[in-house]
């Protein structure tokens, strides 16, 4: 062999141990670095029950569920979280959780608050505190931080209700003495928090804000301390609506907010035995009462047309419509109240945006609201939806009456393609066809200066379901009669409607004729 071609035989195994060698080296380097990537921690966004709305959340949204739902310590068995919030509580720059839970194990278990915090010998977190509260309905909670006292001082308040129908309020503020002691350092002389208020009562209870000063918004000096006012059932009255209004202030001495005043405030007086049928707790009453659509009603008495509640029950859903918008709400939960009833709703936009409602009863056409916004996800909502409302329609007869009185009831026999309809001045009609005889009530009324009839059919009679017909139809009626003599010659036009949100609504169905037959 010669020396060029043991030079050549030479430069190729080079060569080839030089590829072996970058190619080797490349995979070693392609398999450690995707090692690495599958040794990476995924983060996975839980999923709530609702599963239509999943697919609309943002991603903030999503966040913000994320951080509701996941506790940055483990709980024990059978404690469940109802609510949960995350922040920064001892200004140390790390997240502290609060978290409201029941214990399942527990027979009438009340609502926990526990206190995570982050244990820096071992960067673990811990729960370092828990507390029983006053509310036990899950349904009906709603836990928030908010300034009180004016002092910058952190104080965690859990609203909802017990058992007994009352709604409560427990208090918890941050234990200054242990504002800046790390965790390790504690050794449990003292709790983080301290409860500064627990509350109990058959009515509402409501945190009354009042403006601060400027020199507090900016960090110099410090705010006057909000009060708390519990309405309650006056038992010193005979009228079931007549309240006492119990004032709680902060006292400094002792760092809890103790009575200051009671005040009584008189309700309407409206027909007892009703008002205990409206009142008396059972599931359903109340909710059959607010079936419909209610107007706001100023301070000043005068109703506002652009802003109202629509309650819907059967489909569980609540409308609200104010500053040209609406919201549709999601039907939650309800409880039955002394005074009416408390609902808990969630948008169906914004999942993350909770509404709760404490309803009463003003009279048998009005009702007083107050709303709570439990927003998770700050999105800007500062519509006020507290105050009196007015069943719409109780406005339409107060709209009209000064017009032209209707006679209700009349006595009167027509002939139509329904059959013979037979109106009965004691508010009883009777239509009678070849296949069957219908019974019911009706009545004729005036709403936004139209005449209405309604027919409800009276599920007791007899009826043999040939011929469909709803339990309640309602019409808009043209030429009905003034007087109730019998036989009045003059036609009588139905035209099917429906009253809505948007008032009366033409179905446009072909038109009932109703022609006079003398009796």
């Amino acid at each position: 062999m010669t020396k060029k071609a043991l030079l050549v035989i030479a430069a190729a195994v080079f060569c080839s141990c030089a590829f072996l060698i970058v190619f080797f080296g490349f995979r070693s380097r392609t398999g450690s670095r995707r090692e690495k990537e599958q040794s990476r921690t995924r983060i996975v966004i839980p999923r709530g029950t609702g599963g239509d709305s999943e697919g609309r959340d943002t991603a903030a949204e999503r966040i913000a569920r994320q951080d509701e739902v996941n506790a940055k310590a483990a709980l024990a068995d059978g404690e469940i979280i109802v609510a949960l919030l995350t922040q920064d509580f001892d200004g140390d720059q790390t997240e502290e959780q609060i978290i409201a839970y029941r214990n399942l194990l527990e027979i009438e278990s009340p609502v926990y608050i526990a206190y995570i915090d982050f244990d820096g010998s071992d960067r673990t977190y811990k729960r370092v505190w828990t507390a029983p509260t006053a509310a036990t309905r899950p349904g009906t909670l709603s836990l928030f931080t908010q300034d009180l006292i004016g002092d910058r001082s952190v104080c965690i308040i859990l609203t909802g209700m017990n058992g007994q129908g009352e709604h409560t309020m427990t208090i918890f503020r941050k234990n200054e003495r242990e504002q800046n002691t790390p965790y390790q350092n504690r050794g449990g002389a003292e709790p983080p928090f301290d409860k500064i208020a627990e509350l109990r009562i058959d009515g509402s209870i409501i945190i009354q804000e009042t403006e601060r000063s400027q020199a507090y918004q900016l960090g110099l000096a410090r705010g006057q301390s909000f009060t708390i006012a519990a309405y309650g059932r006056d038992y010193d009255s005979a009228n079931i609506l007549d309240q006492v209004e119990i004032t709680y202030a902060h006292n400094p001495v002792n760092g809890l907010y103790e009575q200051s005043k009671i005040a009584r405030v008189p309700g309407s007086q409206i027909e007892q035995r009703r008002l205990r049928e409206l009142l008396s707790g059972e599931r359903g009453v109340f909710e059959e009462f607010i079936n419909d659509l209610w107007y706001y009603v100023s301070p000043q008495g005068t109703v506002d047309n652009r802003q109202y509640i629509y309650f819907d029950p059967y489909n569980k859903e609540l409308i609200f419509f104010g500053d040209e918008a609406q919201q549709v709400f999601s039907w939650q939960n309800s409880s039955p109240t002394r005074y009416g009833l408390y609902i808990s709703s969630q948008n169906i936009s914004v999942s993350t945006l909770r509404r709760f409602l404490d309803i009463e009863l003003e009279s048998l056409d009005s009702i007083r609201v107050k709303v709570f916004e439990d927003v998770r996800l700050k999105i800007g909502v500062n519509a006020s939806w507290d105050g009196s409302y007015r069943r719409a329609a109780a406005i339409g007869q107060k709209e009209n009456e000064y017009a032209e009185p209707v006679i209700p009831f009349i006595d009167a026999l027509y002939d139509s393609s329904l059959g013979r309809v037979h109106f009965l001045e004691d508010g009883v009609y009777e239509i009678q066809s070849k296949q069957a005889l219908k019974k019911g009530r009706y009545a004729f009324f005036y709403i936004n200066g139209q005449e209405l009839l309604e027919l409800r059919e009276d599920s007791s009679g007899e009826n043999s379901g040939e011929i469909p017909s709803p339990s309640r139809e309602l019409f808009r009626a043209d030429g009905v009669p003034k007087t109730k003599t019998p036989g009045t010659p003059k036609n009588l036009v139905l035209s099917r409607i429906r009253l809505g949100a948007m008032g009366i609504q033409d179905l446009h169905e072909p038109v009932i004729t109703l022609t006079p037959v003398q009796m």
